[in-house]
């Protein structure tokens, strides 16, 4: 079958076309002819080398999350012939057929498409609990920092349904801002937090999708006992002395954290997708595709994710 790897970490043109031997379920396995995949930041973290230190090597598959329909199965063949969402990790996606946990896989309503499906699965997760991590309560103030992401989109959703007093967004230009205001934003920041004068001058809790050196002022922008999580590092990690930042707002009790699904039990994650993809399903959340390329092109995603050109989510389509 075909698949993507990384033949060398650093740029885009790293990634490779190859072919590879179909896998086989094993025990608790299905197999998954893939219909869709989606191209999240951590697949861009990965192939740049940047956490090559957490065991990644070259020839390595990336692609955390596919939707299609199930071909095989190792023992339990109850889902054979079944659409369904599946995460693979943090590998094995960018391919024409993967082979997954049964735990690691999620049915789709009959009315919600492979593509909507990448576009939600793992970024709605990690914006409805990444909100709770924050502990954020109605009434309190939000900014989105890096908002024109599938993560970003969805907290800014979530959080002005929920009843935030504001959601501020960080954003690249005045025409993603106009659409980010479409979805829930109250308020459109710059990359450094500034430019309306309307916006609080500080916020309760800041979701934090970007990192990168820029990360310490936004540690500036937080009121007393309010809340950073950080649910992404798109530009890379904090400077070394990062945690200077934390200690010279000592007095206004301040909280960093760091969150990843990967540590909420996986019952929890499994009833948040359904419900979510239910209410996808009846058109009750934003689900923004900026666009669609076949699973050749995977380089070419990865390009338009670095040049800042990606609204929503880029979803590859093995066969098209």
């Amino acid at each position: 079958m075909k698949a993507v790897a990384i033949k060398a970490f650093g740029g885009p043109e790293g990634l490779d076309v190859i072919e590879v031997p179909k896998p086989t379920p094993g025990p608790g396995e299905v197999l998954i002819a893939v219909e869709a995949i989606g191209v999240g930041g951590v697949d861009a973290l990965i192939r740049s080398g940047a956490i090559a230190g957490w065991g990644f090597t070259e020839g390595h598959i990336p692609g955390s999350e596919v939707a299609g329909t199930v071909v095989a199965a190792g023992d339990d063949s109850s889902l054979i012939g079944r659409r369904v969402w599946a995460f693979t990790g943090l590998g094995g996606g960018y391919a024409e057929h993967v082979a997954v946990p049964v735990a690691d896989v999620v049915p789709l309503p009959h009315d919600l498409s492979a593509v909507d499906s990448v576009t939600l699965g793992s970024s709605g997760v990690v914006a409805h609990f990444g909100l709770q991590h924050a502990r954020f309560a109605p009434g309190e103030s939000v900014l989105v920092r890096g908002a024109a992401g599938s993560i970003g989109i969805l907290t800014v959703h979530l959080a002005a349904s929920a009843g935030a007093s504001a959601v501020a967004v960080t954003t690249s230009s005045a025409e993603r801002g106009e659409r980010l205001r479409k979805l829930g934003a109250t308020q459109v920041l710059d990359r450094s937090g500034a430019g309306d004068s309307s916006a609080p001058p500080a916020y309760d809790v800041i979701i934090d999708i970007v990192g990168g050196s820029g990360l310490p002022s936004f540690v500036d922008k937080l009121t007393p006992n309010g809340r950073l999580v950080a649910v992404g590092m798109v530009a890379g990690m904090p400077p070394a002395d990062f945690g200077t930042s934390l200690l010279t707002n000592f007095r206004k009790s301040l909280s960093f954290a760091t969150f990843s699904a990967d540590t909420v039990p996986p019952e929890q994650r499994r009833t948040v997708r359904t419900e979510q993809f239910a209410a996808a399903a009846r058109g009750e959340l934003p689900l923004v595709v900026h666009e669609q390329l076949p699973l050749d092109d995977a380089a070419l995603a990865h390009q338009k994710m670095q040049k800042g050109e990606v609204f929503g989510r880029i979803v590859l389509v093995p066969g098209s």
